[in-house]
């Protein structure tokens, strides 16, 4: 499937605001996380606010990527975050792989009403099933399975939704399945334990941006904090922020 490019001027604001984002947050957001999301992949789980028929308030939390209407207009489409995920097509085996956090390989009807095998996972940040057809994961693994020589046994390990530690330059490197990675493949650095925790840890806890900034939770959850709403302690940590940045710009 094609992957769209969007500039960021042409990014639907006025609908991501009725959503309680506004282009301020979305501007304030890591320029990596703003190139991803311009590049058609998905955002990080995001805090959303709508207001109900009844005028109540609902607070809830989303990923969310862009897509080109056929006049040419950009568009945005959400992904919620569920309480639990719908396994139902899925067998008792599989379904125990899927709650584990790994990959498995099964049939997926297309928008096309085709069926066509696919790899499987649930994303841990919304609980939404996401999957892969099965040559685009099975084209990059083969291209990894040349660079790091693994050999058959360990390709298949991988596919079946395990992780695989290997060593490369005397250093331990940890490889799995990963379908919010770009290549559905992710590596890195460390055991099974790094592994997991480099998913969760994808930002750090102060992400200051011009505008405000984005702080992360001790459970992963990101919340915007407006410049104008900084605490004490958020004040400090941008001046310790702008510290280390500045020293870093005269070790350059």
């Amino acid at each position: 499937m094609k992957k769209e490019q969007f500039e960021f001027d042409e990014l639907p604001f006025s609908t991501l605001e009725r959503f309680g984002l506004t282009r301020e947050m979305v501007e304030d957001l890591p320029m990596n996380v703003l190139d991803e999301i311009c590049n058609g992949r998905h955002s990080p789980v995001l805090p959303v606010r709508v207001t109900d028929e009844s005028g109540t308030q609902i607070e809830s939390r989303t990923r969310f990527s862009f897509v080109r209407k056929d006049n040419g207009s950009v568009d945005v489409v959400f992904y919620p975050a569920l309480k639990s995920s719908p396994l139902e097509r899925y067998d008792e085996a599989q379904q125990k792989q899927l709650l584990d956090g790994k990959a498995i390989i099964a049939d997926v009807e297309l928008a096309d009403g085709r069926k066509s095998k696919a790899f499987v996972q649930i994303d841990p940040g919304t609980k939404q099933v996401m999957y892969v057809p099965t040559p685009i994961i099975g084209r990059n693994l083969q291209v990894l399975s040349e660079e790091l020589h693994l050999d058959a046994t360990e390709v298949r390990s991988i596919q079946q939704g395990n992780l695989q530690t290997l060593v490369v330059d005397n250093d331990p490197v940890t490889v799995g399945i990963d379908l919010n990675a770009k290549t559905g493949i992710r590596l890195c650095p460390g055991d099974e334990r790094k592994w997991r925790e480099q998913s969760k840890r994808e930002w750090d806890k102060y992400n200051f941006g011009c505008y405000g900034c984005w702080v992360m939770d001790d459970d992963g959850n990101l919340d915007y904090v407006p410049e104008e709403d900084y605490s004490e302690e958020l004040w400090n940590e941008q001046k310790k922020s702008g510290e280390r940045n500045r020293a870093s710009a005269l070790h350059k």
